[in-house]
């Protein structure tokens, strides 16, 4: 881990220590300034999401206070991306932003926690944090009794529900039977009263098997406050019982939705890195245009806007691999997929070098070479939220210095 560097001596900077003692001080407000898919992954608790590439055009209904203390971070020490966005607010009028350099890999390595969104995660988030909160509080405390207790037996593991209808069974078989001590309360077995002995505690336990997992089969019945017992008890069991069945059931069908989300996944690392070559020998195609100095306008605008719009389409796949991954792609493949990223971004910066004086970008080149340079910009060893190899994270940061060579 890099060392922190030194404070700053204008107050600039705010350090780790900072942050935890005023972590819920609604005076500071902590900004994220990666990506949203960054931002659901985790965040320090209590931040905003804003990621540097939206804070010119929506800083003003994010942060409407320009004088607020505002601390941005980002991913590590040698990311760059909140010293960005913290240039830009300035720019803006903030008057008072501070820089906590450390980003998210200080905090982590301290022993900090992060928040994770479970839900997408939108373009804007203008909600204060503490008051999204405890509004999610107030709606799940609105929430019916029934609803929640549906809840808490599907959250269960089959073997948990089955140990817990077992033991339902054994507590009301005890009850049927404690009740046998009263002649009014208690079975009924024929016409004779089960009392409170081993024999009617082998009757006991057959009802409240039977009471559990059907309605009865009339050789037994209740009497009483048993007629009760016997009412919750096989409410409660066809409730257990049928979510023990139900997880069986699916659980085969979550085994096949596996296997077909690994397959799909398989098939678009082999589709990523097929279109990542394609875009690279069309590009070299084009390159020799300028090498034989035959290089016209009019020949080479459709086919670098053809392998522009590719080549966009095909990043977005690869940022949303590194920020969104459903699998863990295996080291090789991604090692070659960035590699071949590398060499296409290497590819296209020479191949614009050498374009014709007259060469006008249409709208449709210029909007996809600037989707090219905005996705390439975001992958770097220290701003993607999971941990890869350190080979990789090489090809990450000669992707991302490749992409502001575009610039």
């Amino acid at each position: 881990m890099a060392a922190a560097p030194a404070p700053s001596i204008d107050g600039t900077e705010i350090s780790r220590e900072e942050i935890q003692r005023r972590l819920h001080d609604p005076s500071l407000i902590l900004v994220h300034t990666l990506p949203a898919e960054s931002y659901a992954a985790g965040h320090i608790p209590g931040a905003l999401s804003l990621p540097a590439a939206d804070v010119t055009a929506r800083a003003p209904e994010v942060l409407p206070d320009r004088a607020a203390e505002i601390a941005v971070y980002c991913g590590s020490f040698t990311c760059p991306v909140a010293e960005q966005a913290a240039s830009l607010l300035r720019a803006l009028g903030y008057t008072n932003v501070r820089h906590y350099r450390g980003g998210l890999a200080d905090w982590t390595n301290s022993g900090g926690v992060l928040e994770q969104s479970t839900e997408p995660v939108p373009d804007l988030v203008t909600i204060q944090p503490m008051v999204a909160r405890s509004t999610t509080v107030r709606t799940l405390q609105r929430r019916p009794w029934g609803a929640m207790l549906l809840d808490a037996i599907e959250g269960q593991s089959p073997s948990r529900l089955f140990v817990a209808w077992l033991a339902m069974i054994v507590a009301c078989s005890a009850l049927y039977w404690i009740a046998g001590l009263s002649a009014h309360h208690g079975l009924l077995a024929g016409a004779e009263h089960v009392g409170f002995t081993l024999h009617g505690l082998g009757t006991a336990v057959y009802f409240s098997f039977i009471t559990a997992t059907s309605v009865g089969y009339g050789d037994v019945v209740p009497m009483g406050a048993a007629r009760l017992v016997a009412i919750a008890e096989a409410v409660s069991g066809l409730l257990v019982f049928g979510a023990v069945v139900a997880k069986f059931v699916s659980r085969r069908q979550d085994e096949l939705v596996r296997e077909i989300h690994r397959v799909t996944f398989e098939d678009r690392l082999d589709r990523v890195q097929t279109s990542l070559h394609l875009v690279l020998s069309e590009l070299q195609a084009i390159a020799a245009l300028c090498d034989d100095g035959q290089v016209r306008a009019e020949r080479v605008g459709p086919r670098l806007e053809s392998a522009a719009l590719v080549f966009a389409g095909e990043l977005r796949a690869i940022h949303d691999l590194l920020y969104r991954p459903q699998w863990a792609p295996p080291e090789a493949i991604l090692g070659a997929i960035l590699a071949s990223l590398a060499a296409s971004m290497r590819e296209l910066r020479d191949l614009l070098t050498c374009l014709p004086p007259g060469f006008t970008r249409s709208p449709t080149l210029a909007g996809a070479l600037a989707t090219v340079g905005r996705l390439a910009d975001e992958i770097c060893g220290h701003c993607v939220p999971f941990t890869y190899a350190p080979a990789l994270t090489v090809w990450m940061d000669r992707i991302q210095a490749l992409a502001r060579s575009l610039a």
